[in-house]
């Protein structure tokens, strides 16, 4: 019953940091238009994600413009795509599996060692989407924050940490600790109990002989 719970609360984690990393993919603001220096006044916020740049005004009006072509962008940012997109995908087929191997369902064997070894798997493709997002997310950070320390680039055109890579960095988190948790499901006693069954299996054959025996005597 606990390792259920514990399947259960892995699952759960795993979910809510699956669809903070769906946020993060979505949100423009992985890097804002800084306002650090002396004498800076913009009218304009400026900022920037994976797919498009936005203009937010001092009277509440934003626009924004999806990226026109995808080979002119930086290489941190096509591959950032990439692994944010295979986070999504891992994470989505890590729900189905785990929902499959978690002993609170009926679903698929009723083999506990199996269905342990199926949330397992789930917990390992929940790991690897937490690791790509990251990698993404940590390195798009790197990127920034180089380009704000770099003496040749103008006080008005760096940027800062925006808001997306914070919801990344705790989306990351919570998947890679429910995928753990997951992996950490198939216990010992999972094990036992499948020896047990198996011994077990025999021994049942030879009650049914021996009362098959019974009820008709030679």
């Amino acid at each position: 019953m606990a390792n259920s719970g514990f399947q259960l609360l892995g699952y759960f984690l795993a979910l809510g940091g699956w669809i903070g990393i769906i946020s993060t993919t979505a949100l423009p603001q992985w890097k804002q238009s800084s306002y650090a220096g002396d004498a800076i006044i913009m009218a304009v916020g400026l900022y920037e994600g994976l797919w498009m740049s936005c203009a937010s005004q001092s009277t509440g009006q934003v626009q924004c413009k999806i990226f026109d072509s995808l080979l002119s962008l930086d290489v941190h940012i096509q591959t950032c795509r990439a692994l944010m997109v295979i986070s999504v995908l891992m994470g989505f087929i890590g729900i189905i599996v785990s929902v499959v191997g978690m002993k609170c369902t009926k679903v698929g064997d009723n083999n506990p060692l199996t269905k342990s070894r199926i949330a397992v798997t789930g917990g390992a493709l929940f790991l690897i989407a937490g690791v790509c997002t990251l990698v993404s997310v940590s390195w798009y950070a790197t990127q920034v924050s180089y380009h704000f320390f770099d003496p040749n680039t103008p006080i008005n055109a760096r940027y800062e940490f925006g808001s997306a890579l914070f919801v990344g960095w705790a989306a990351a988190s919570l998947t890679i600790l429910g995928g753990a948790f997951l992996c950490c499901s198939c216990s010992k006693e999972d094990r036992r109990g499948q020896q047990y069954y198996r011994q077990s299996q025999p021994s049942t054959a030879r009650e049914a002989e021996l009362l098959s025996e019974t009820s008709f005597p030679d």
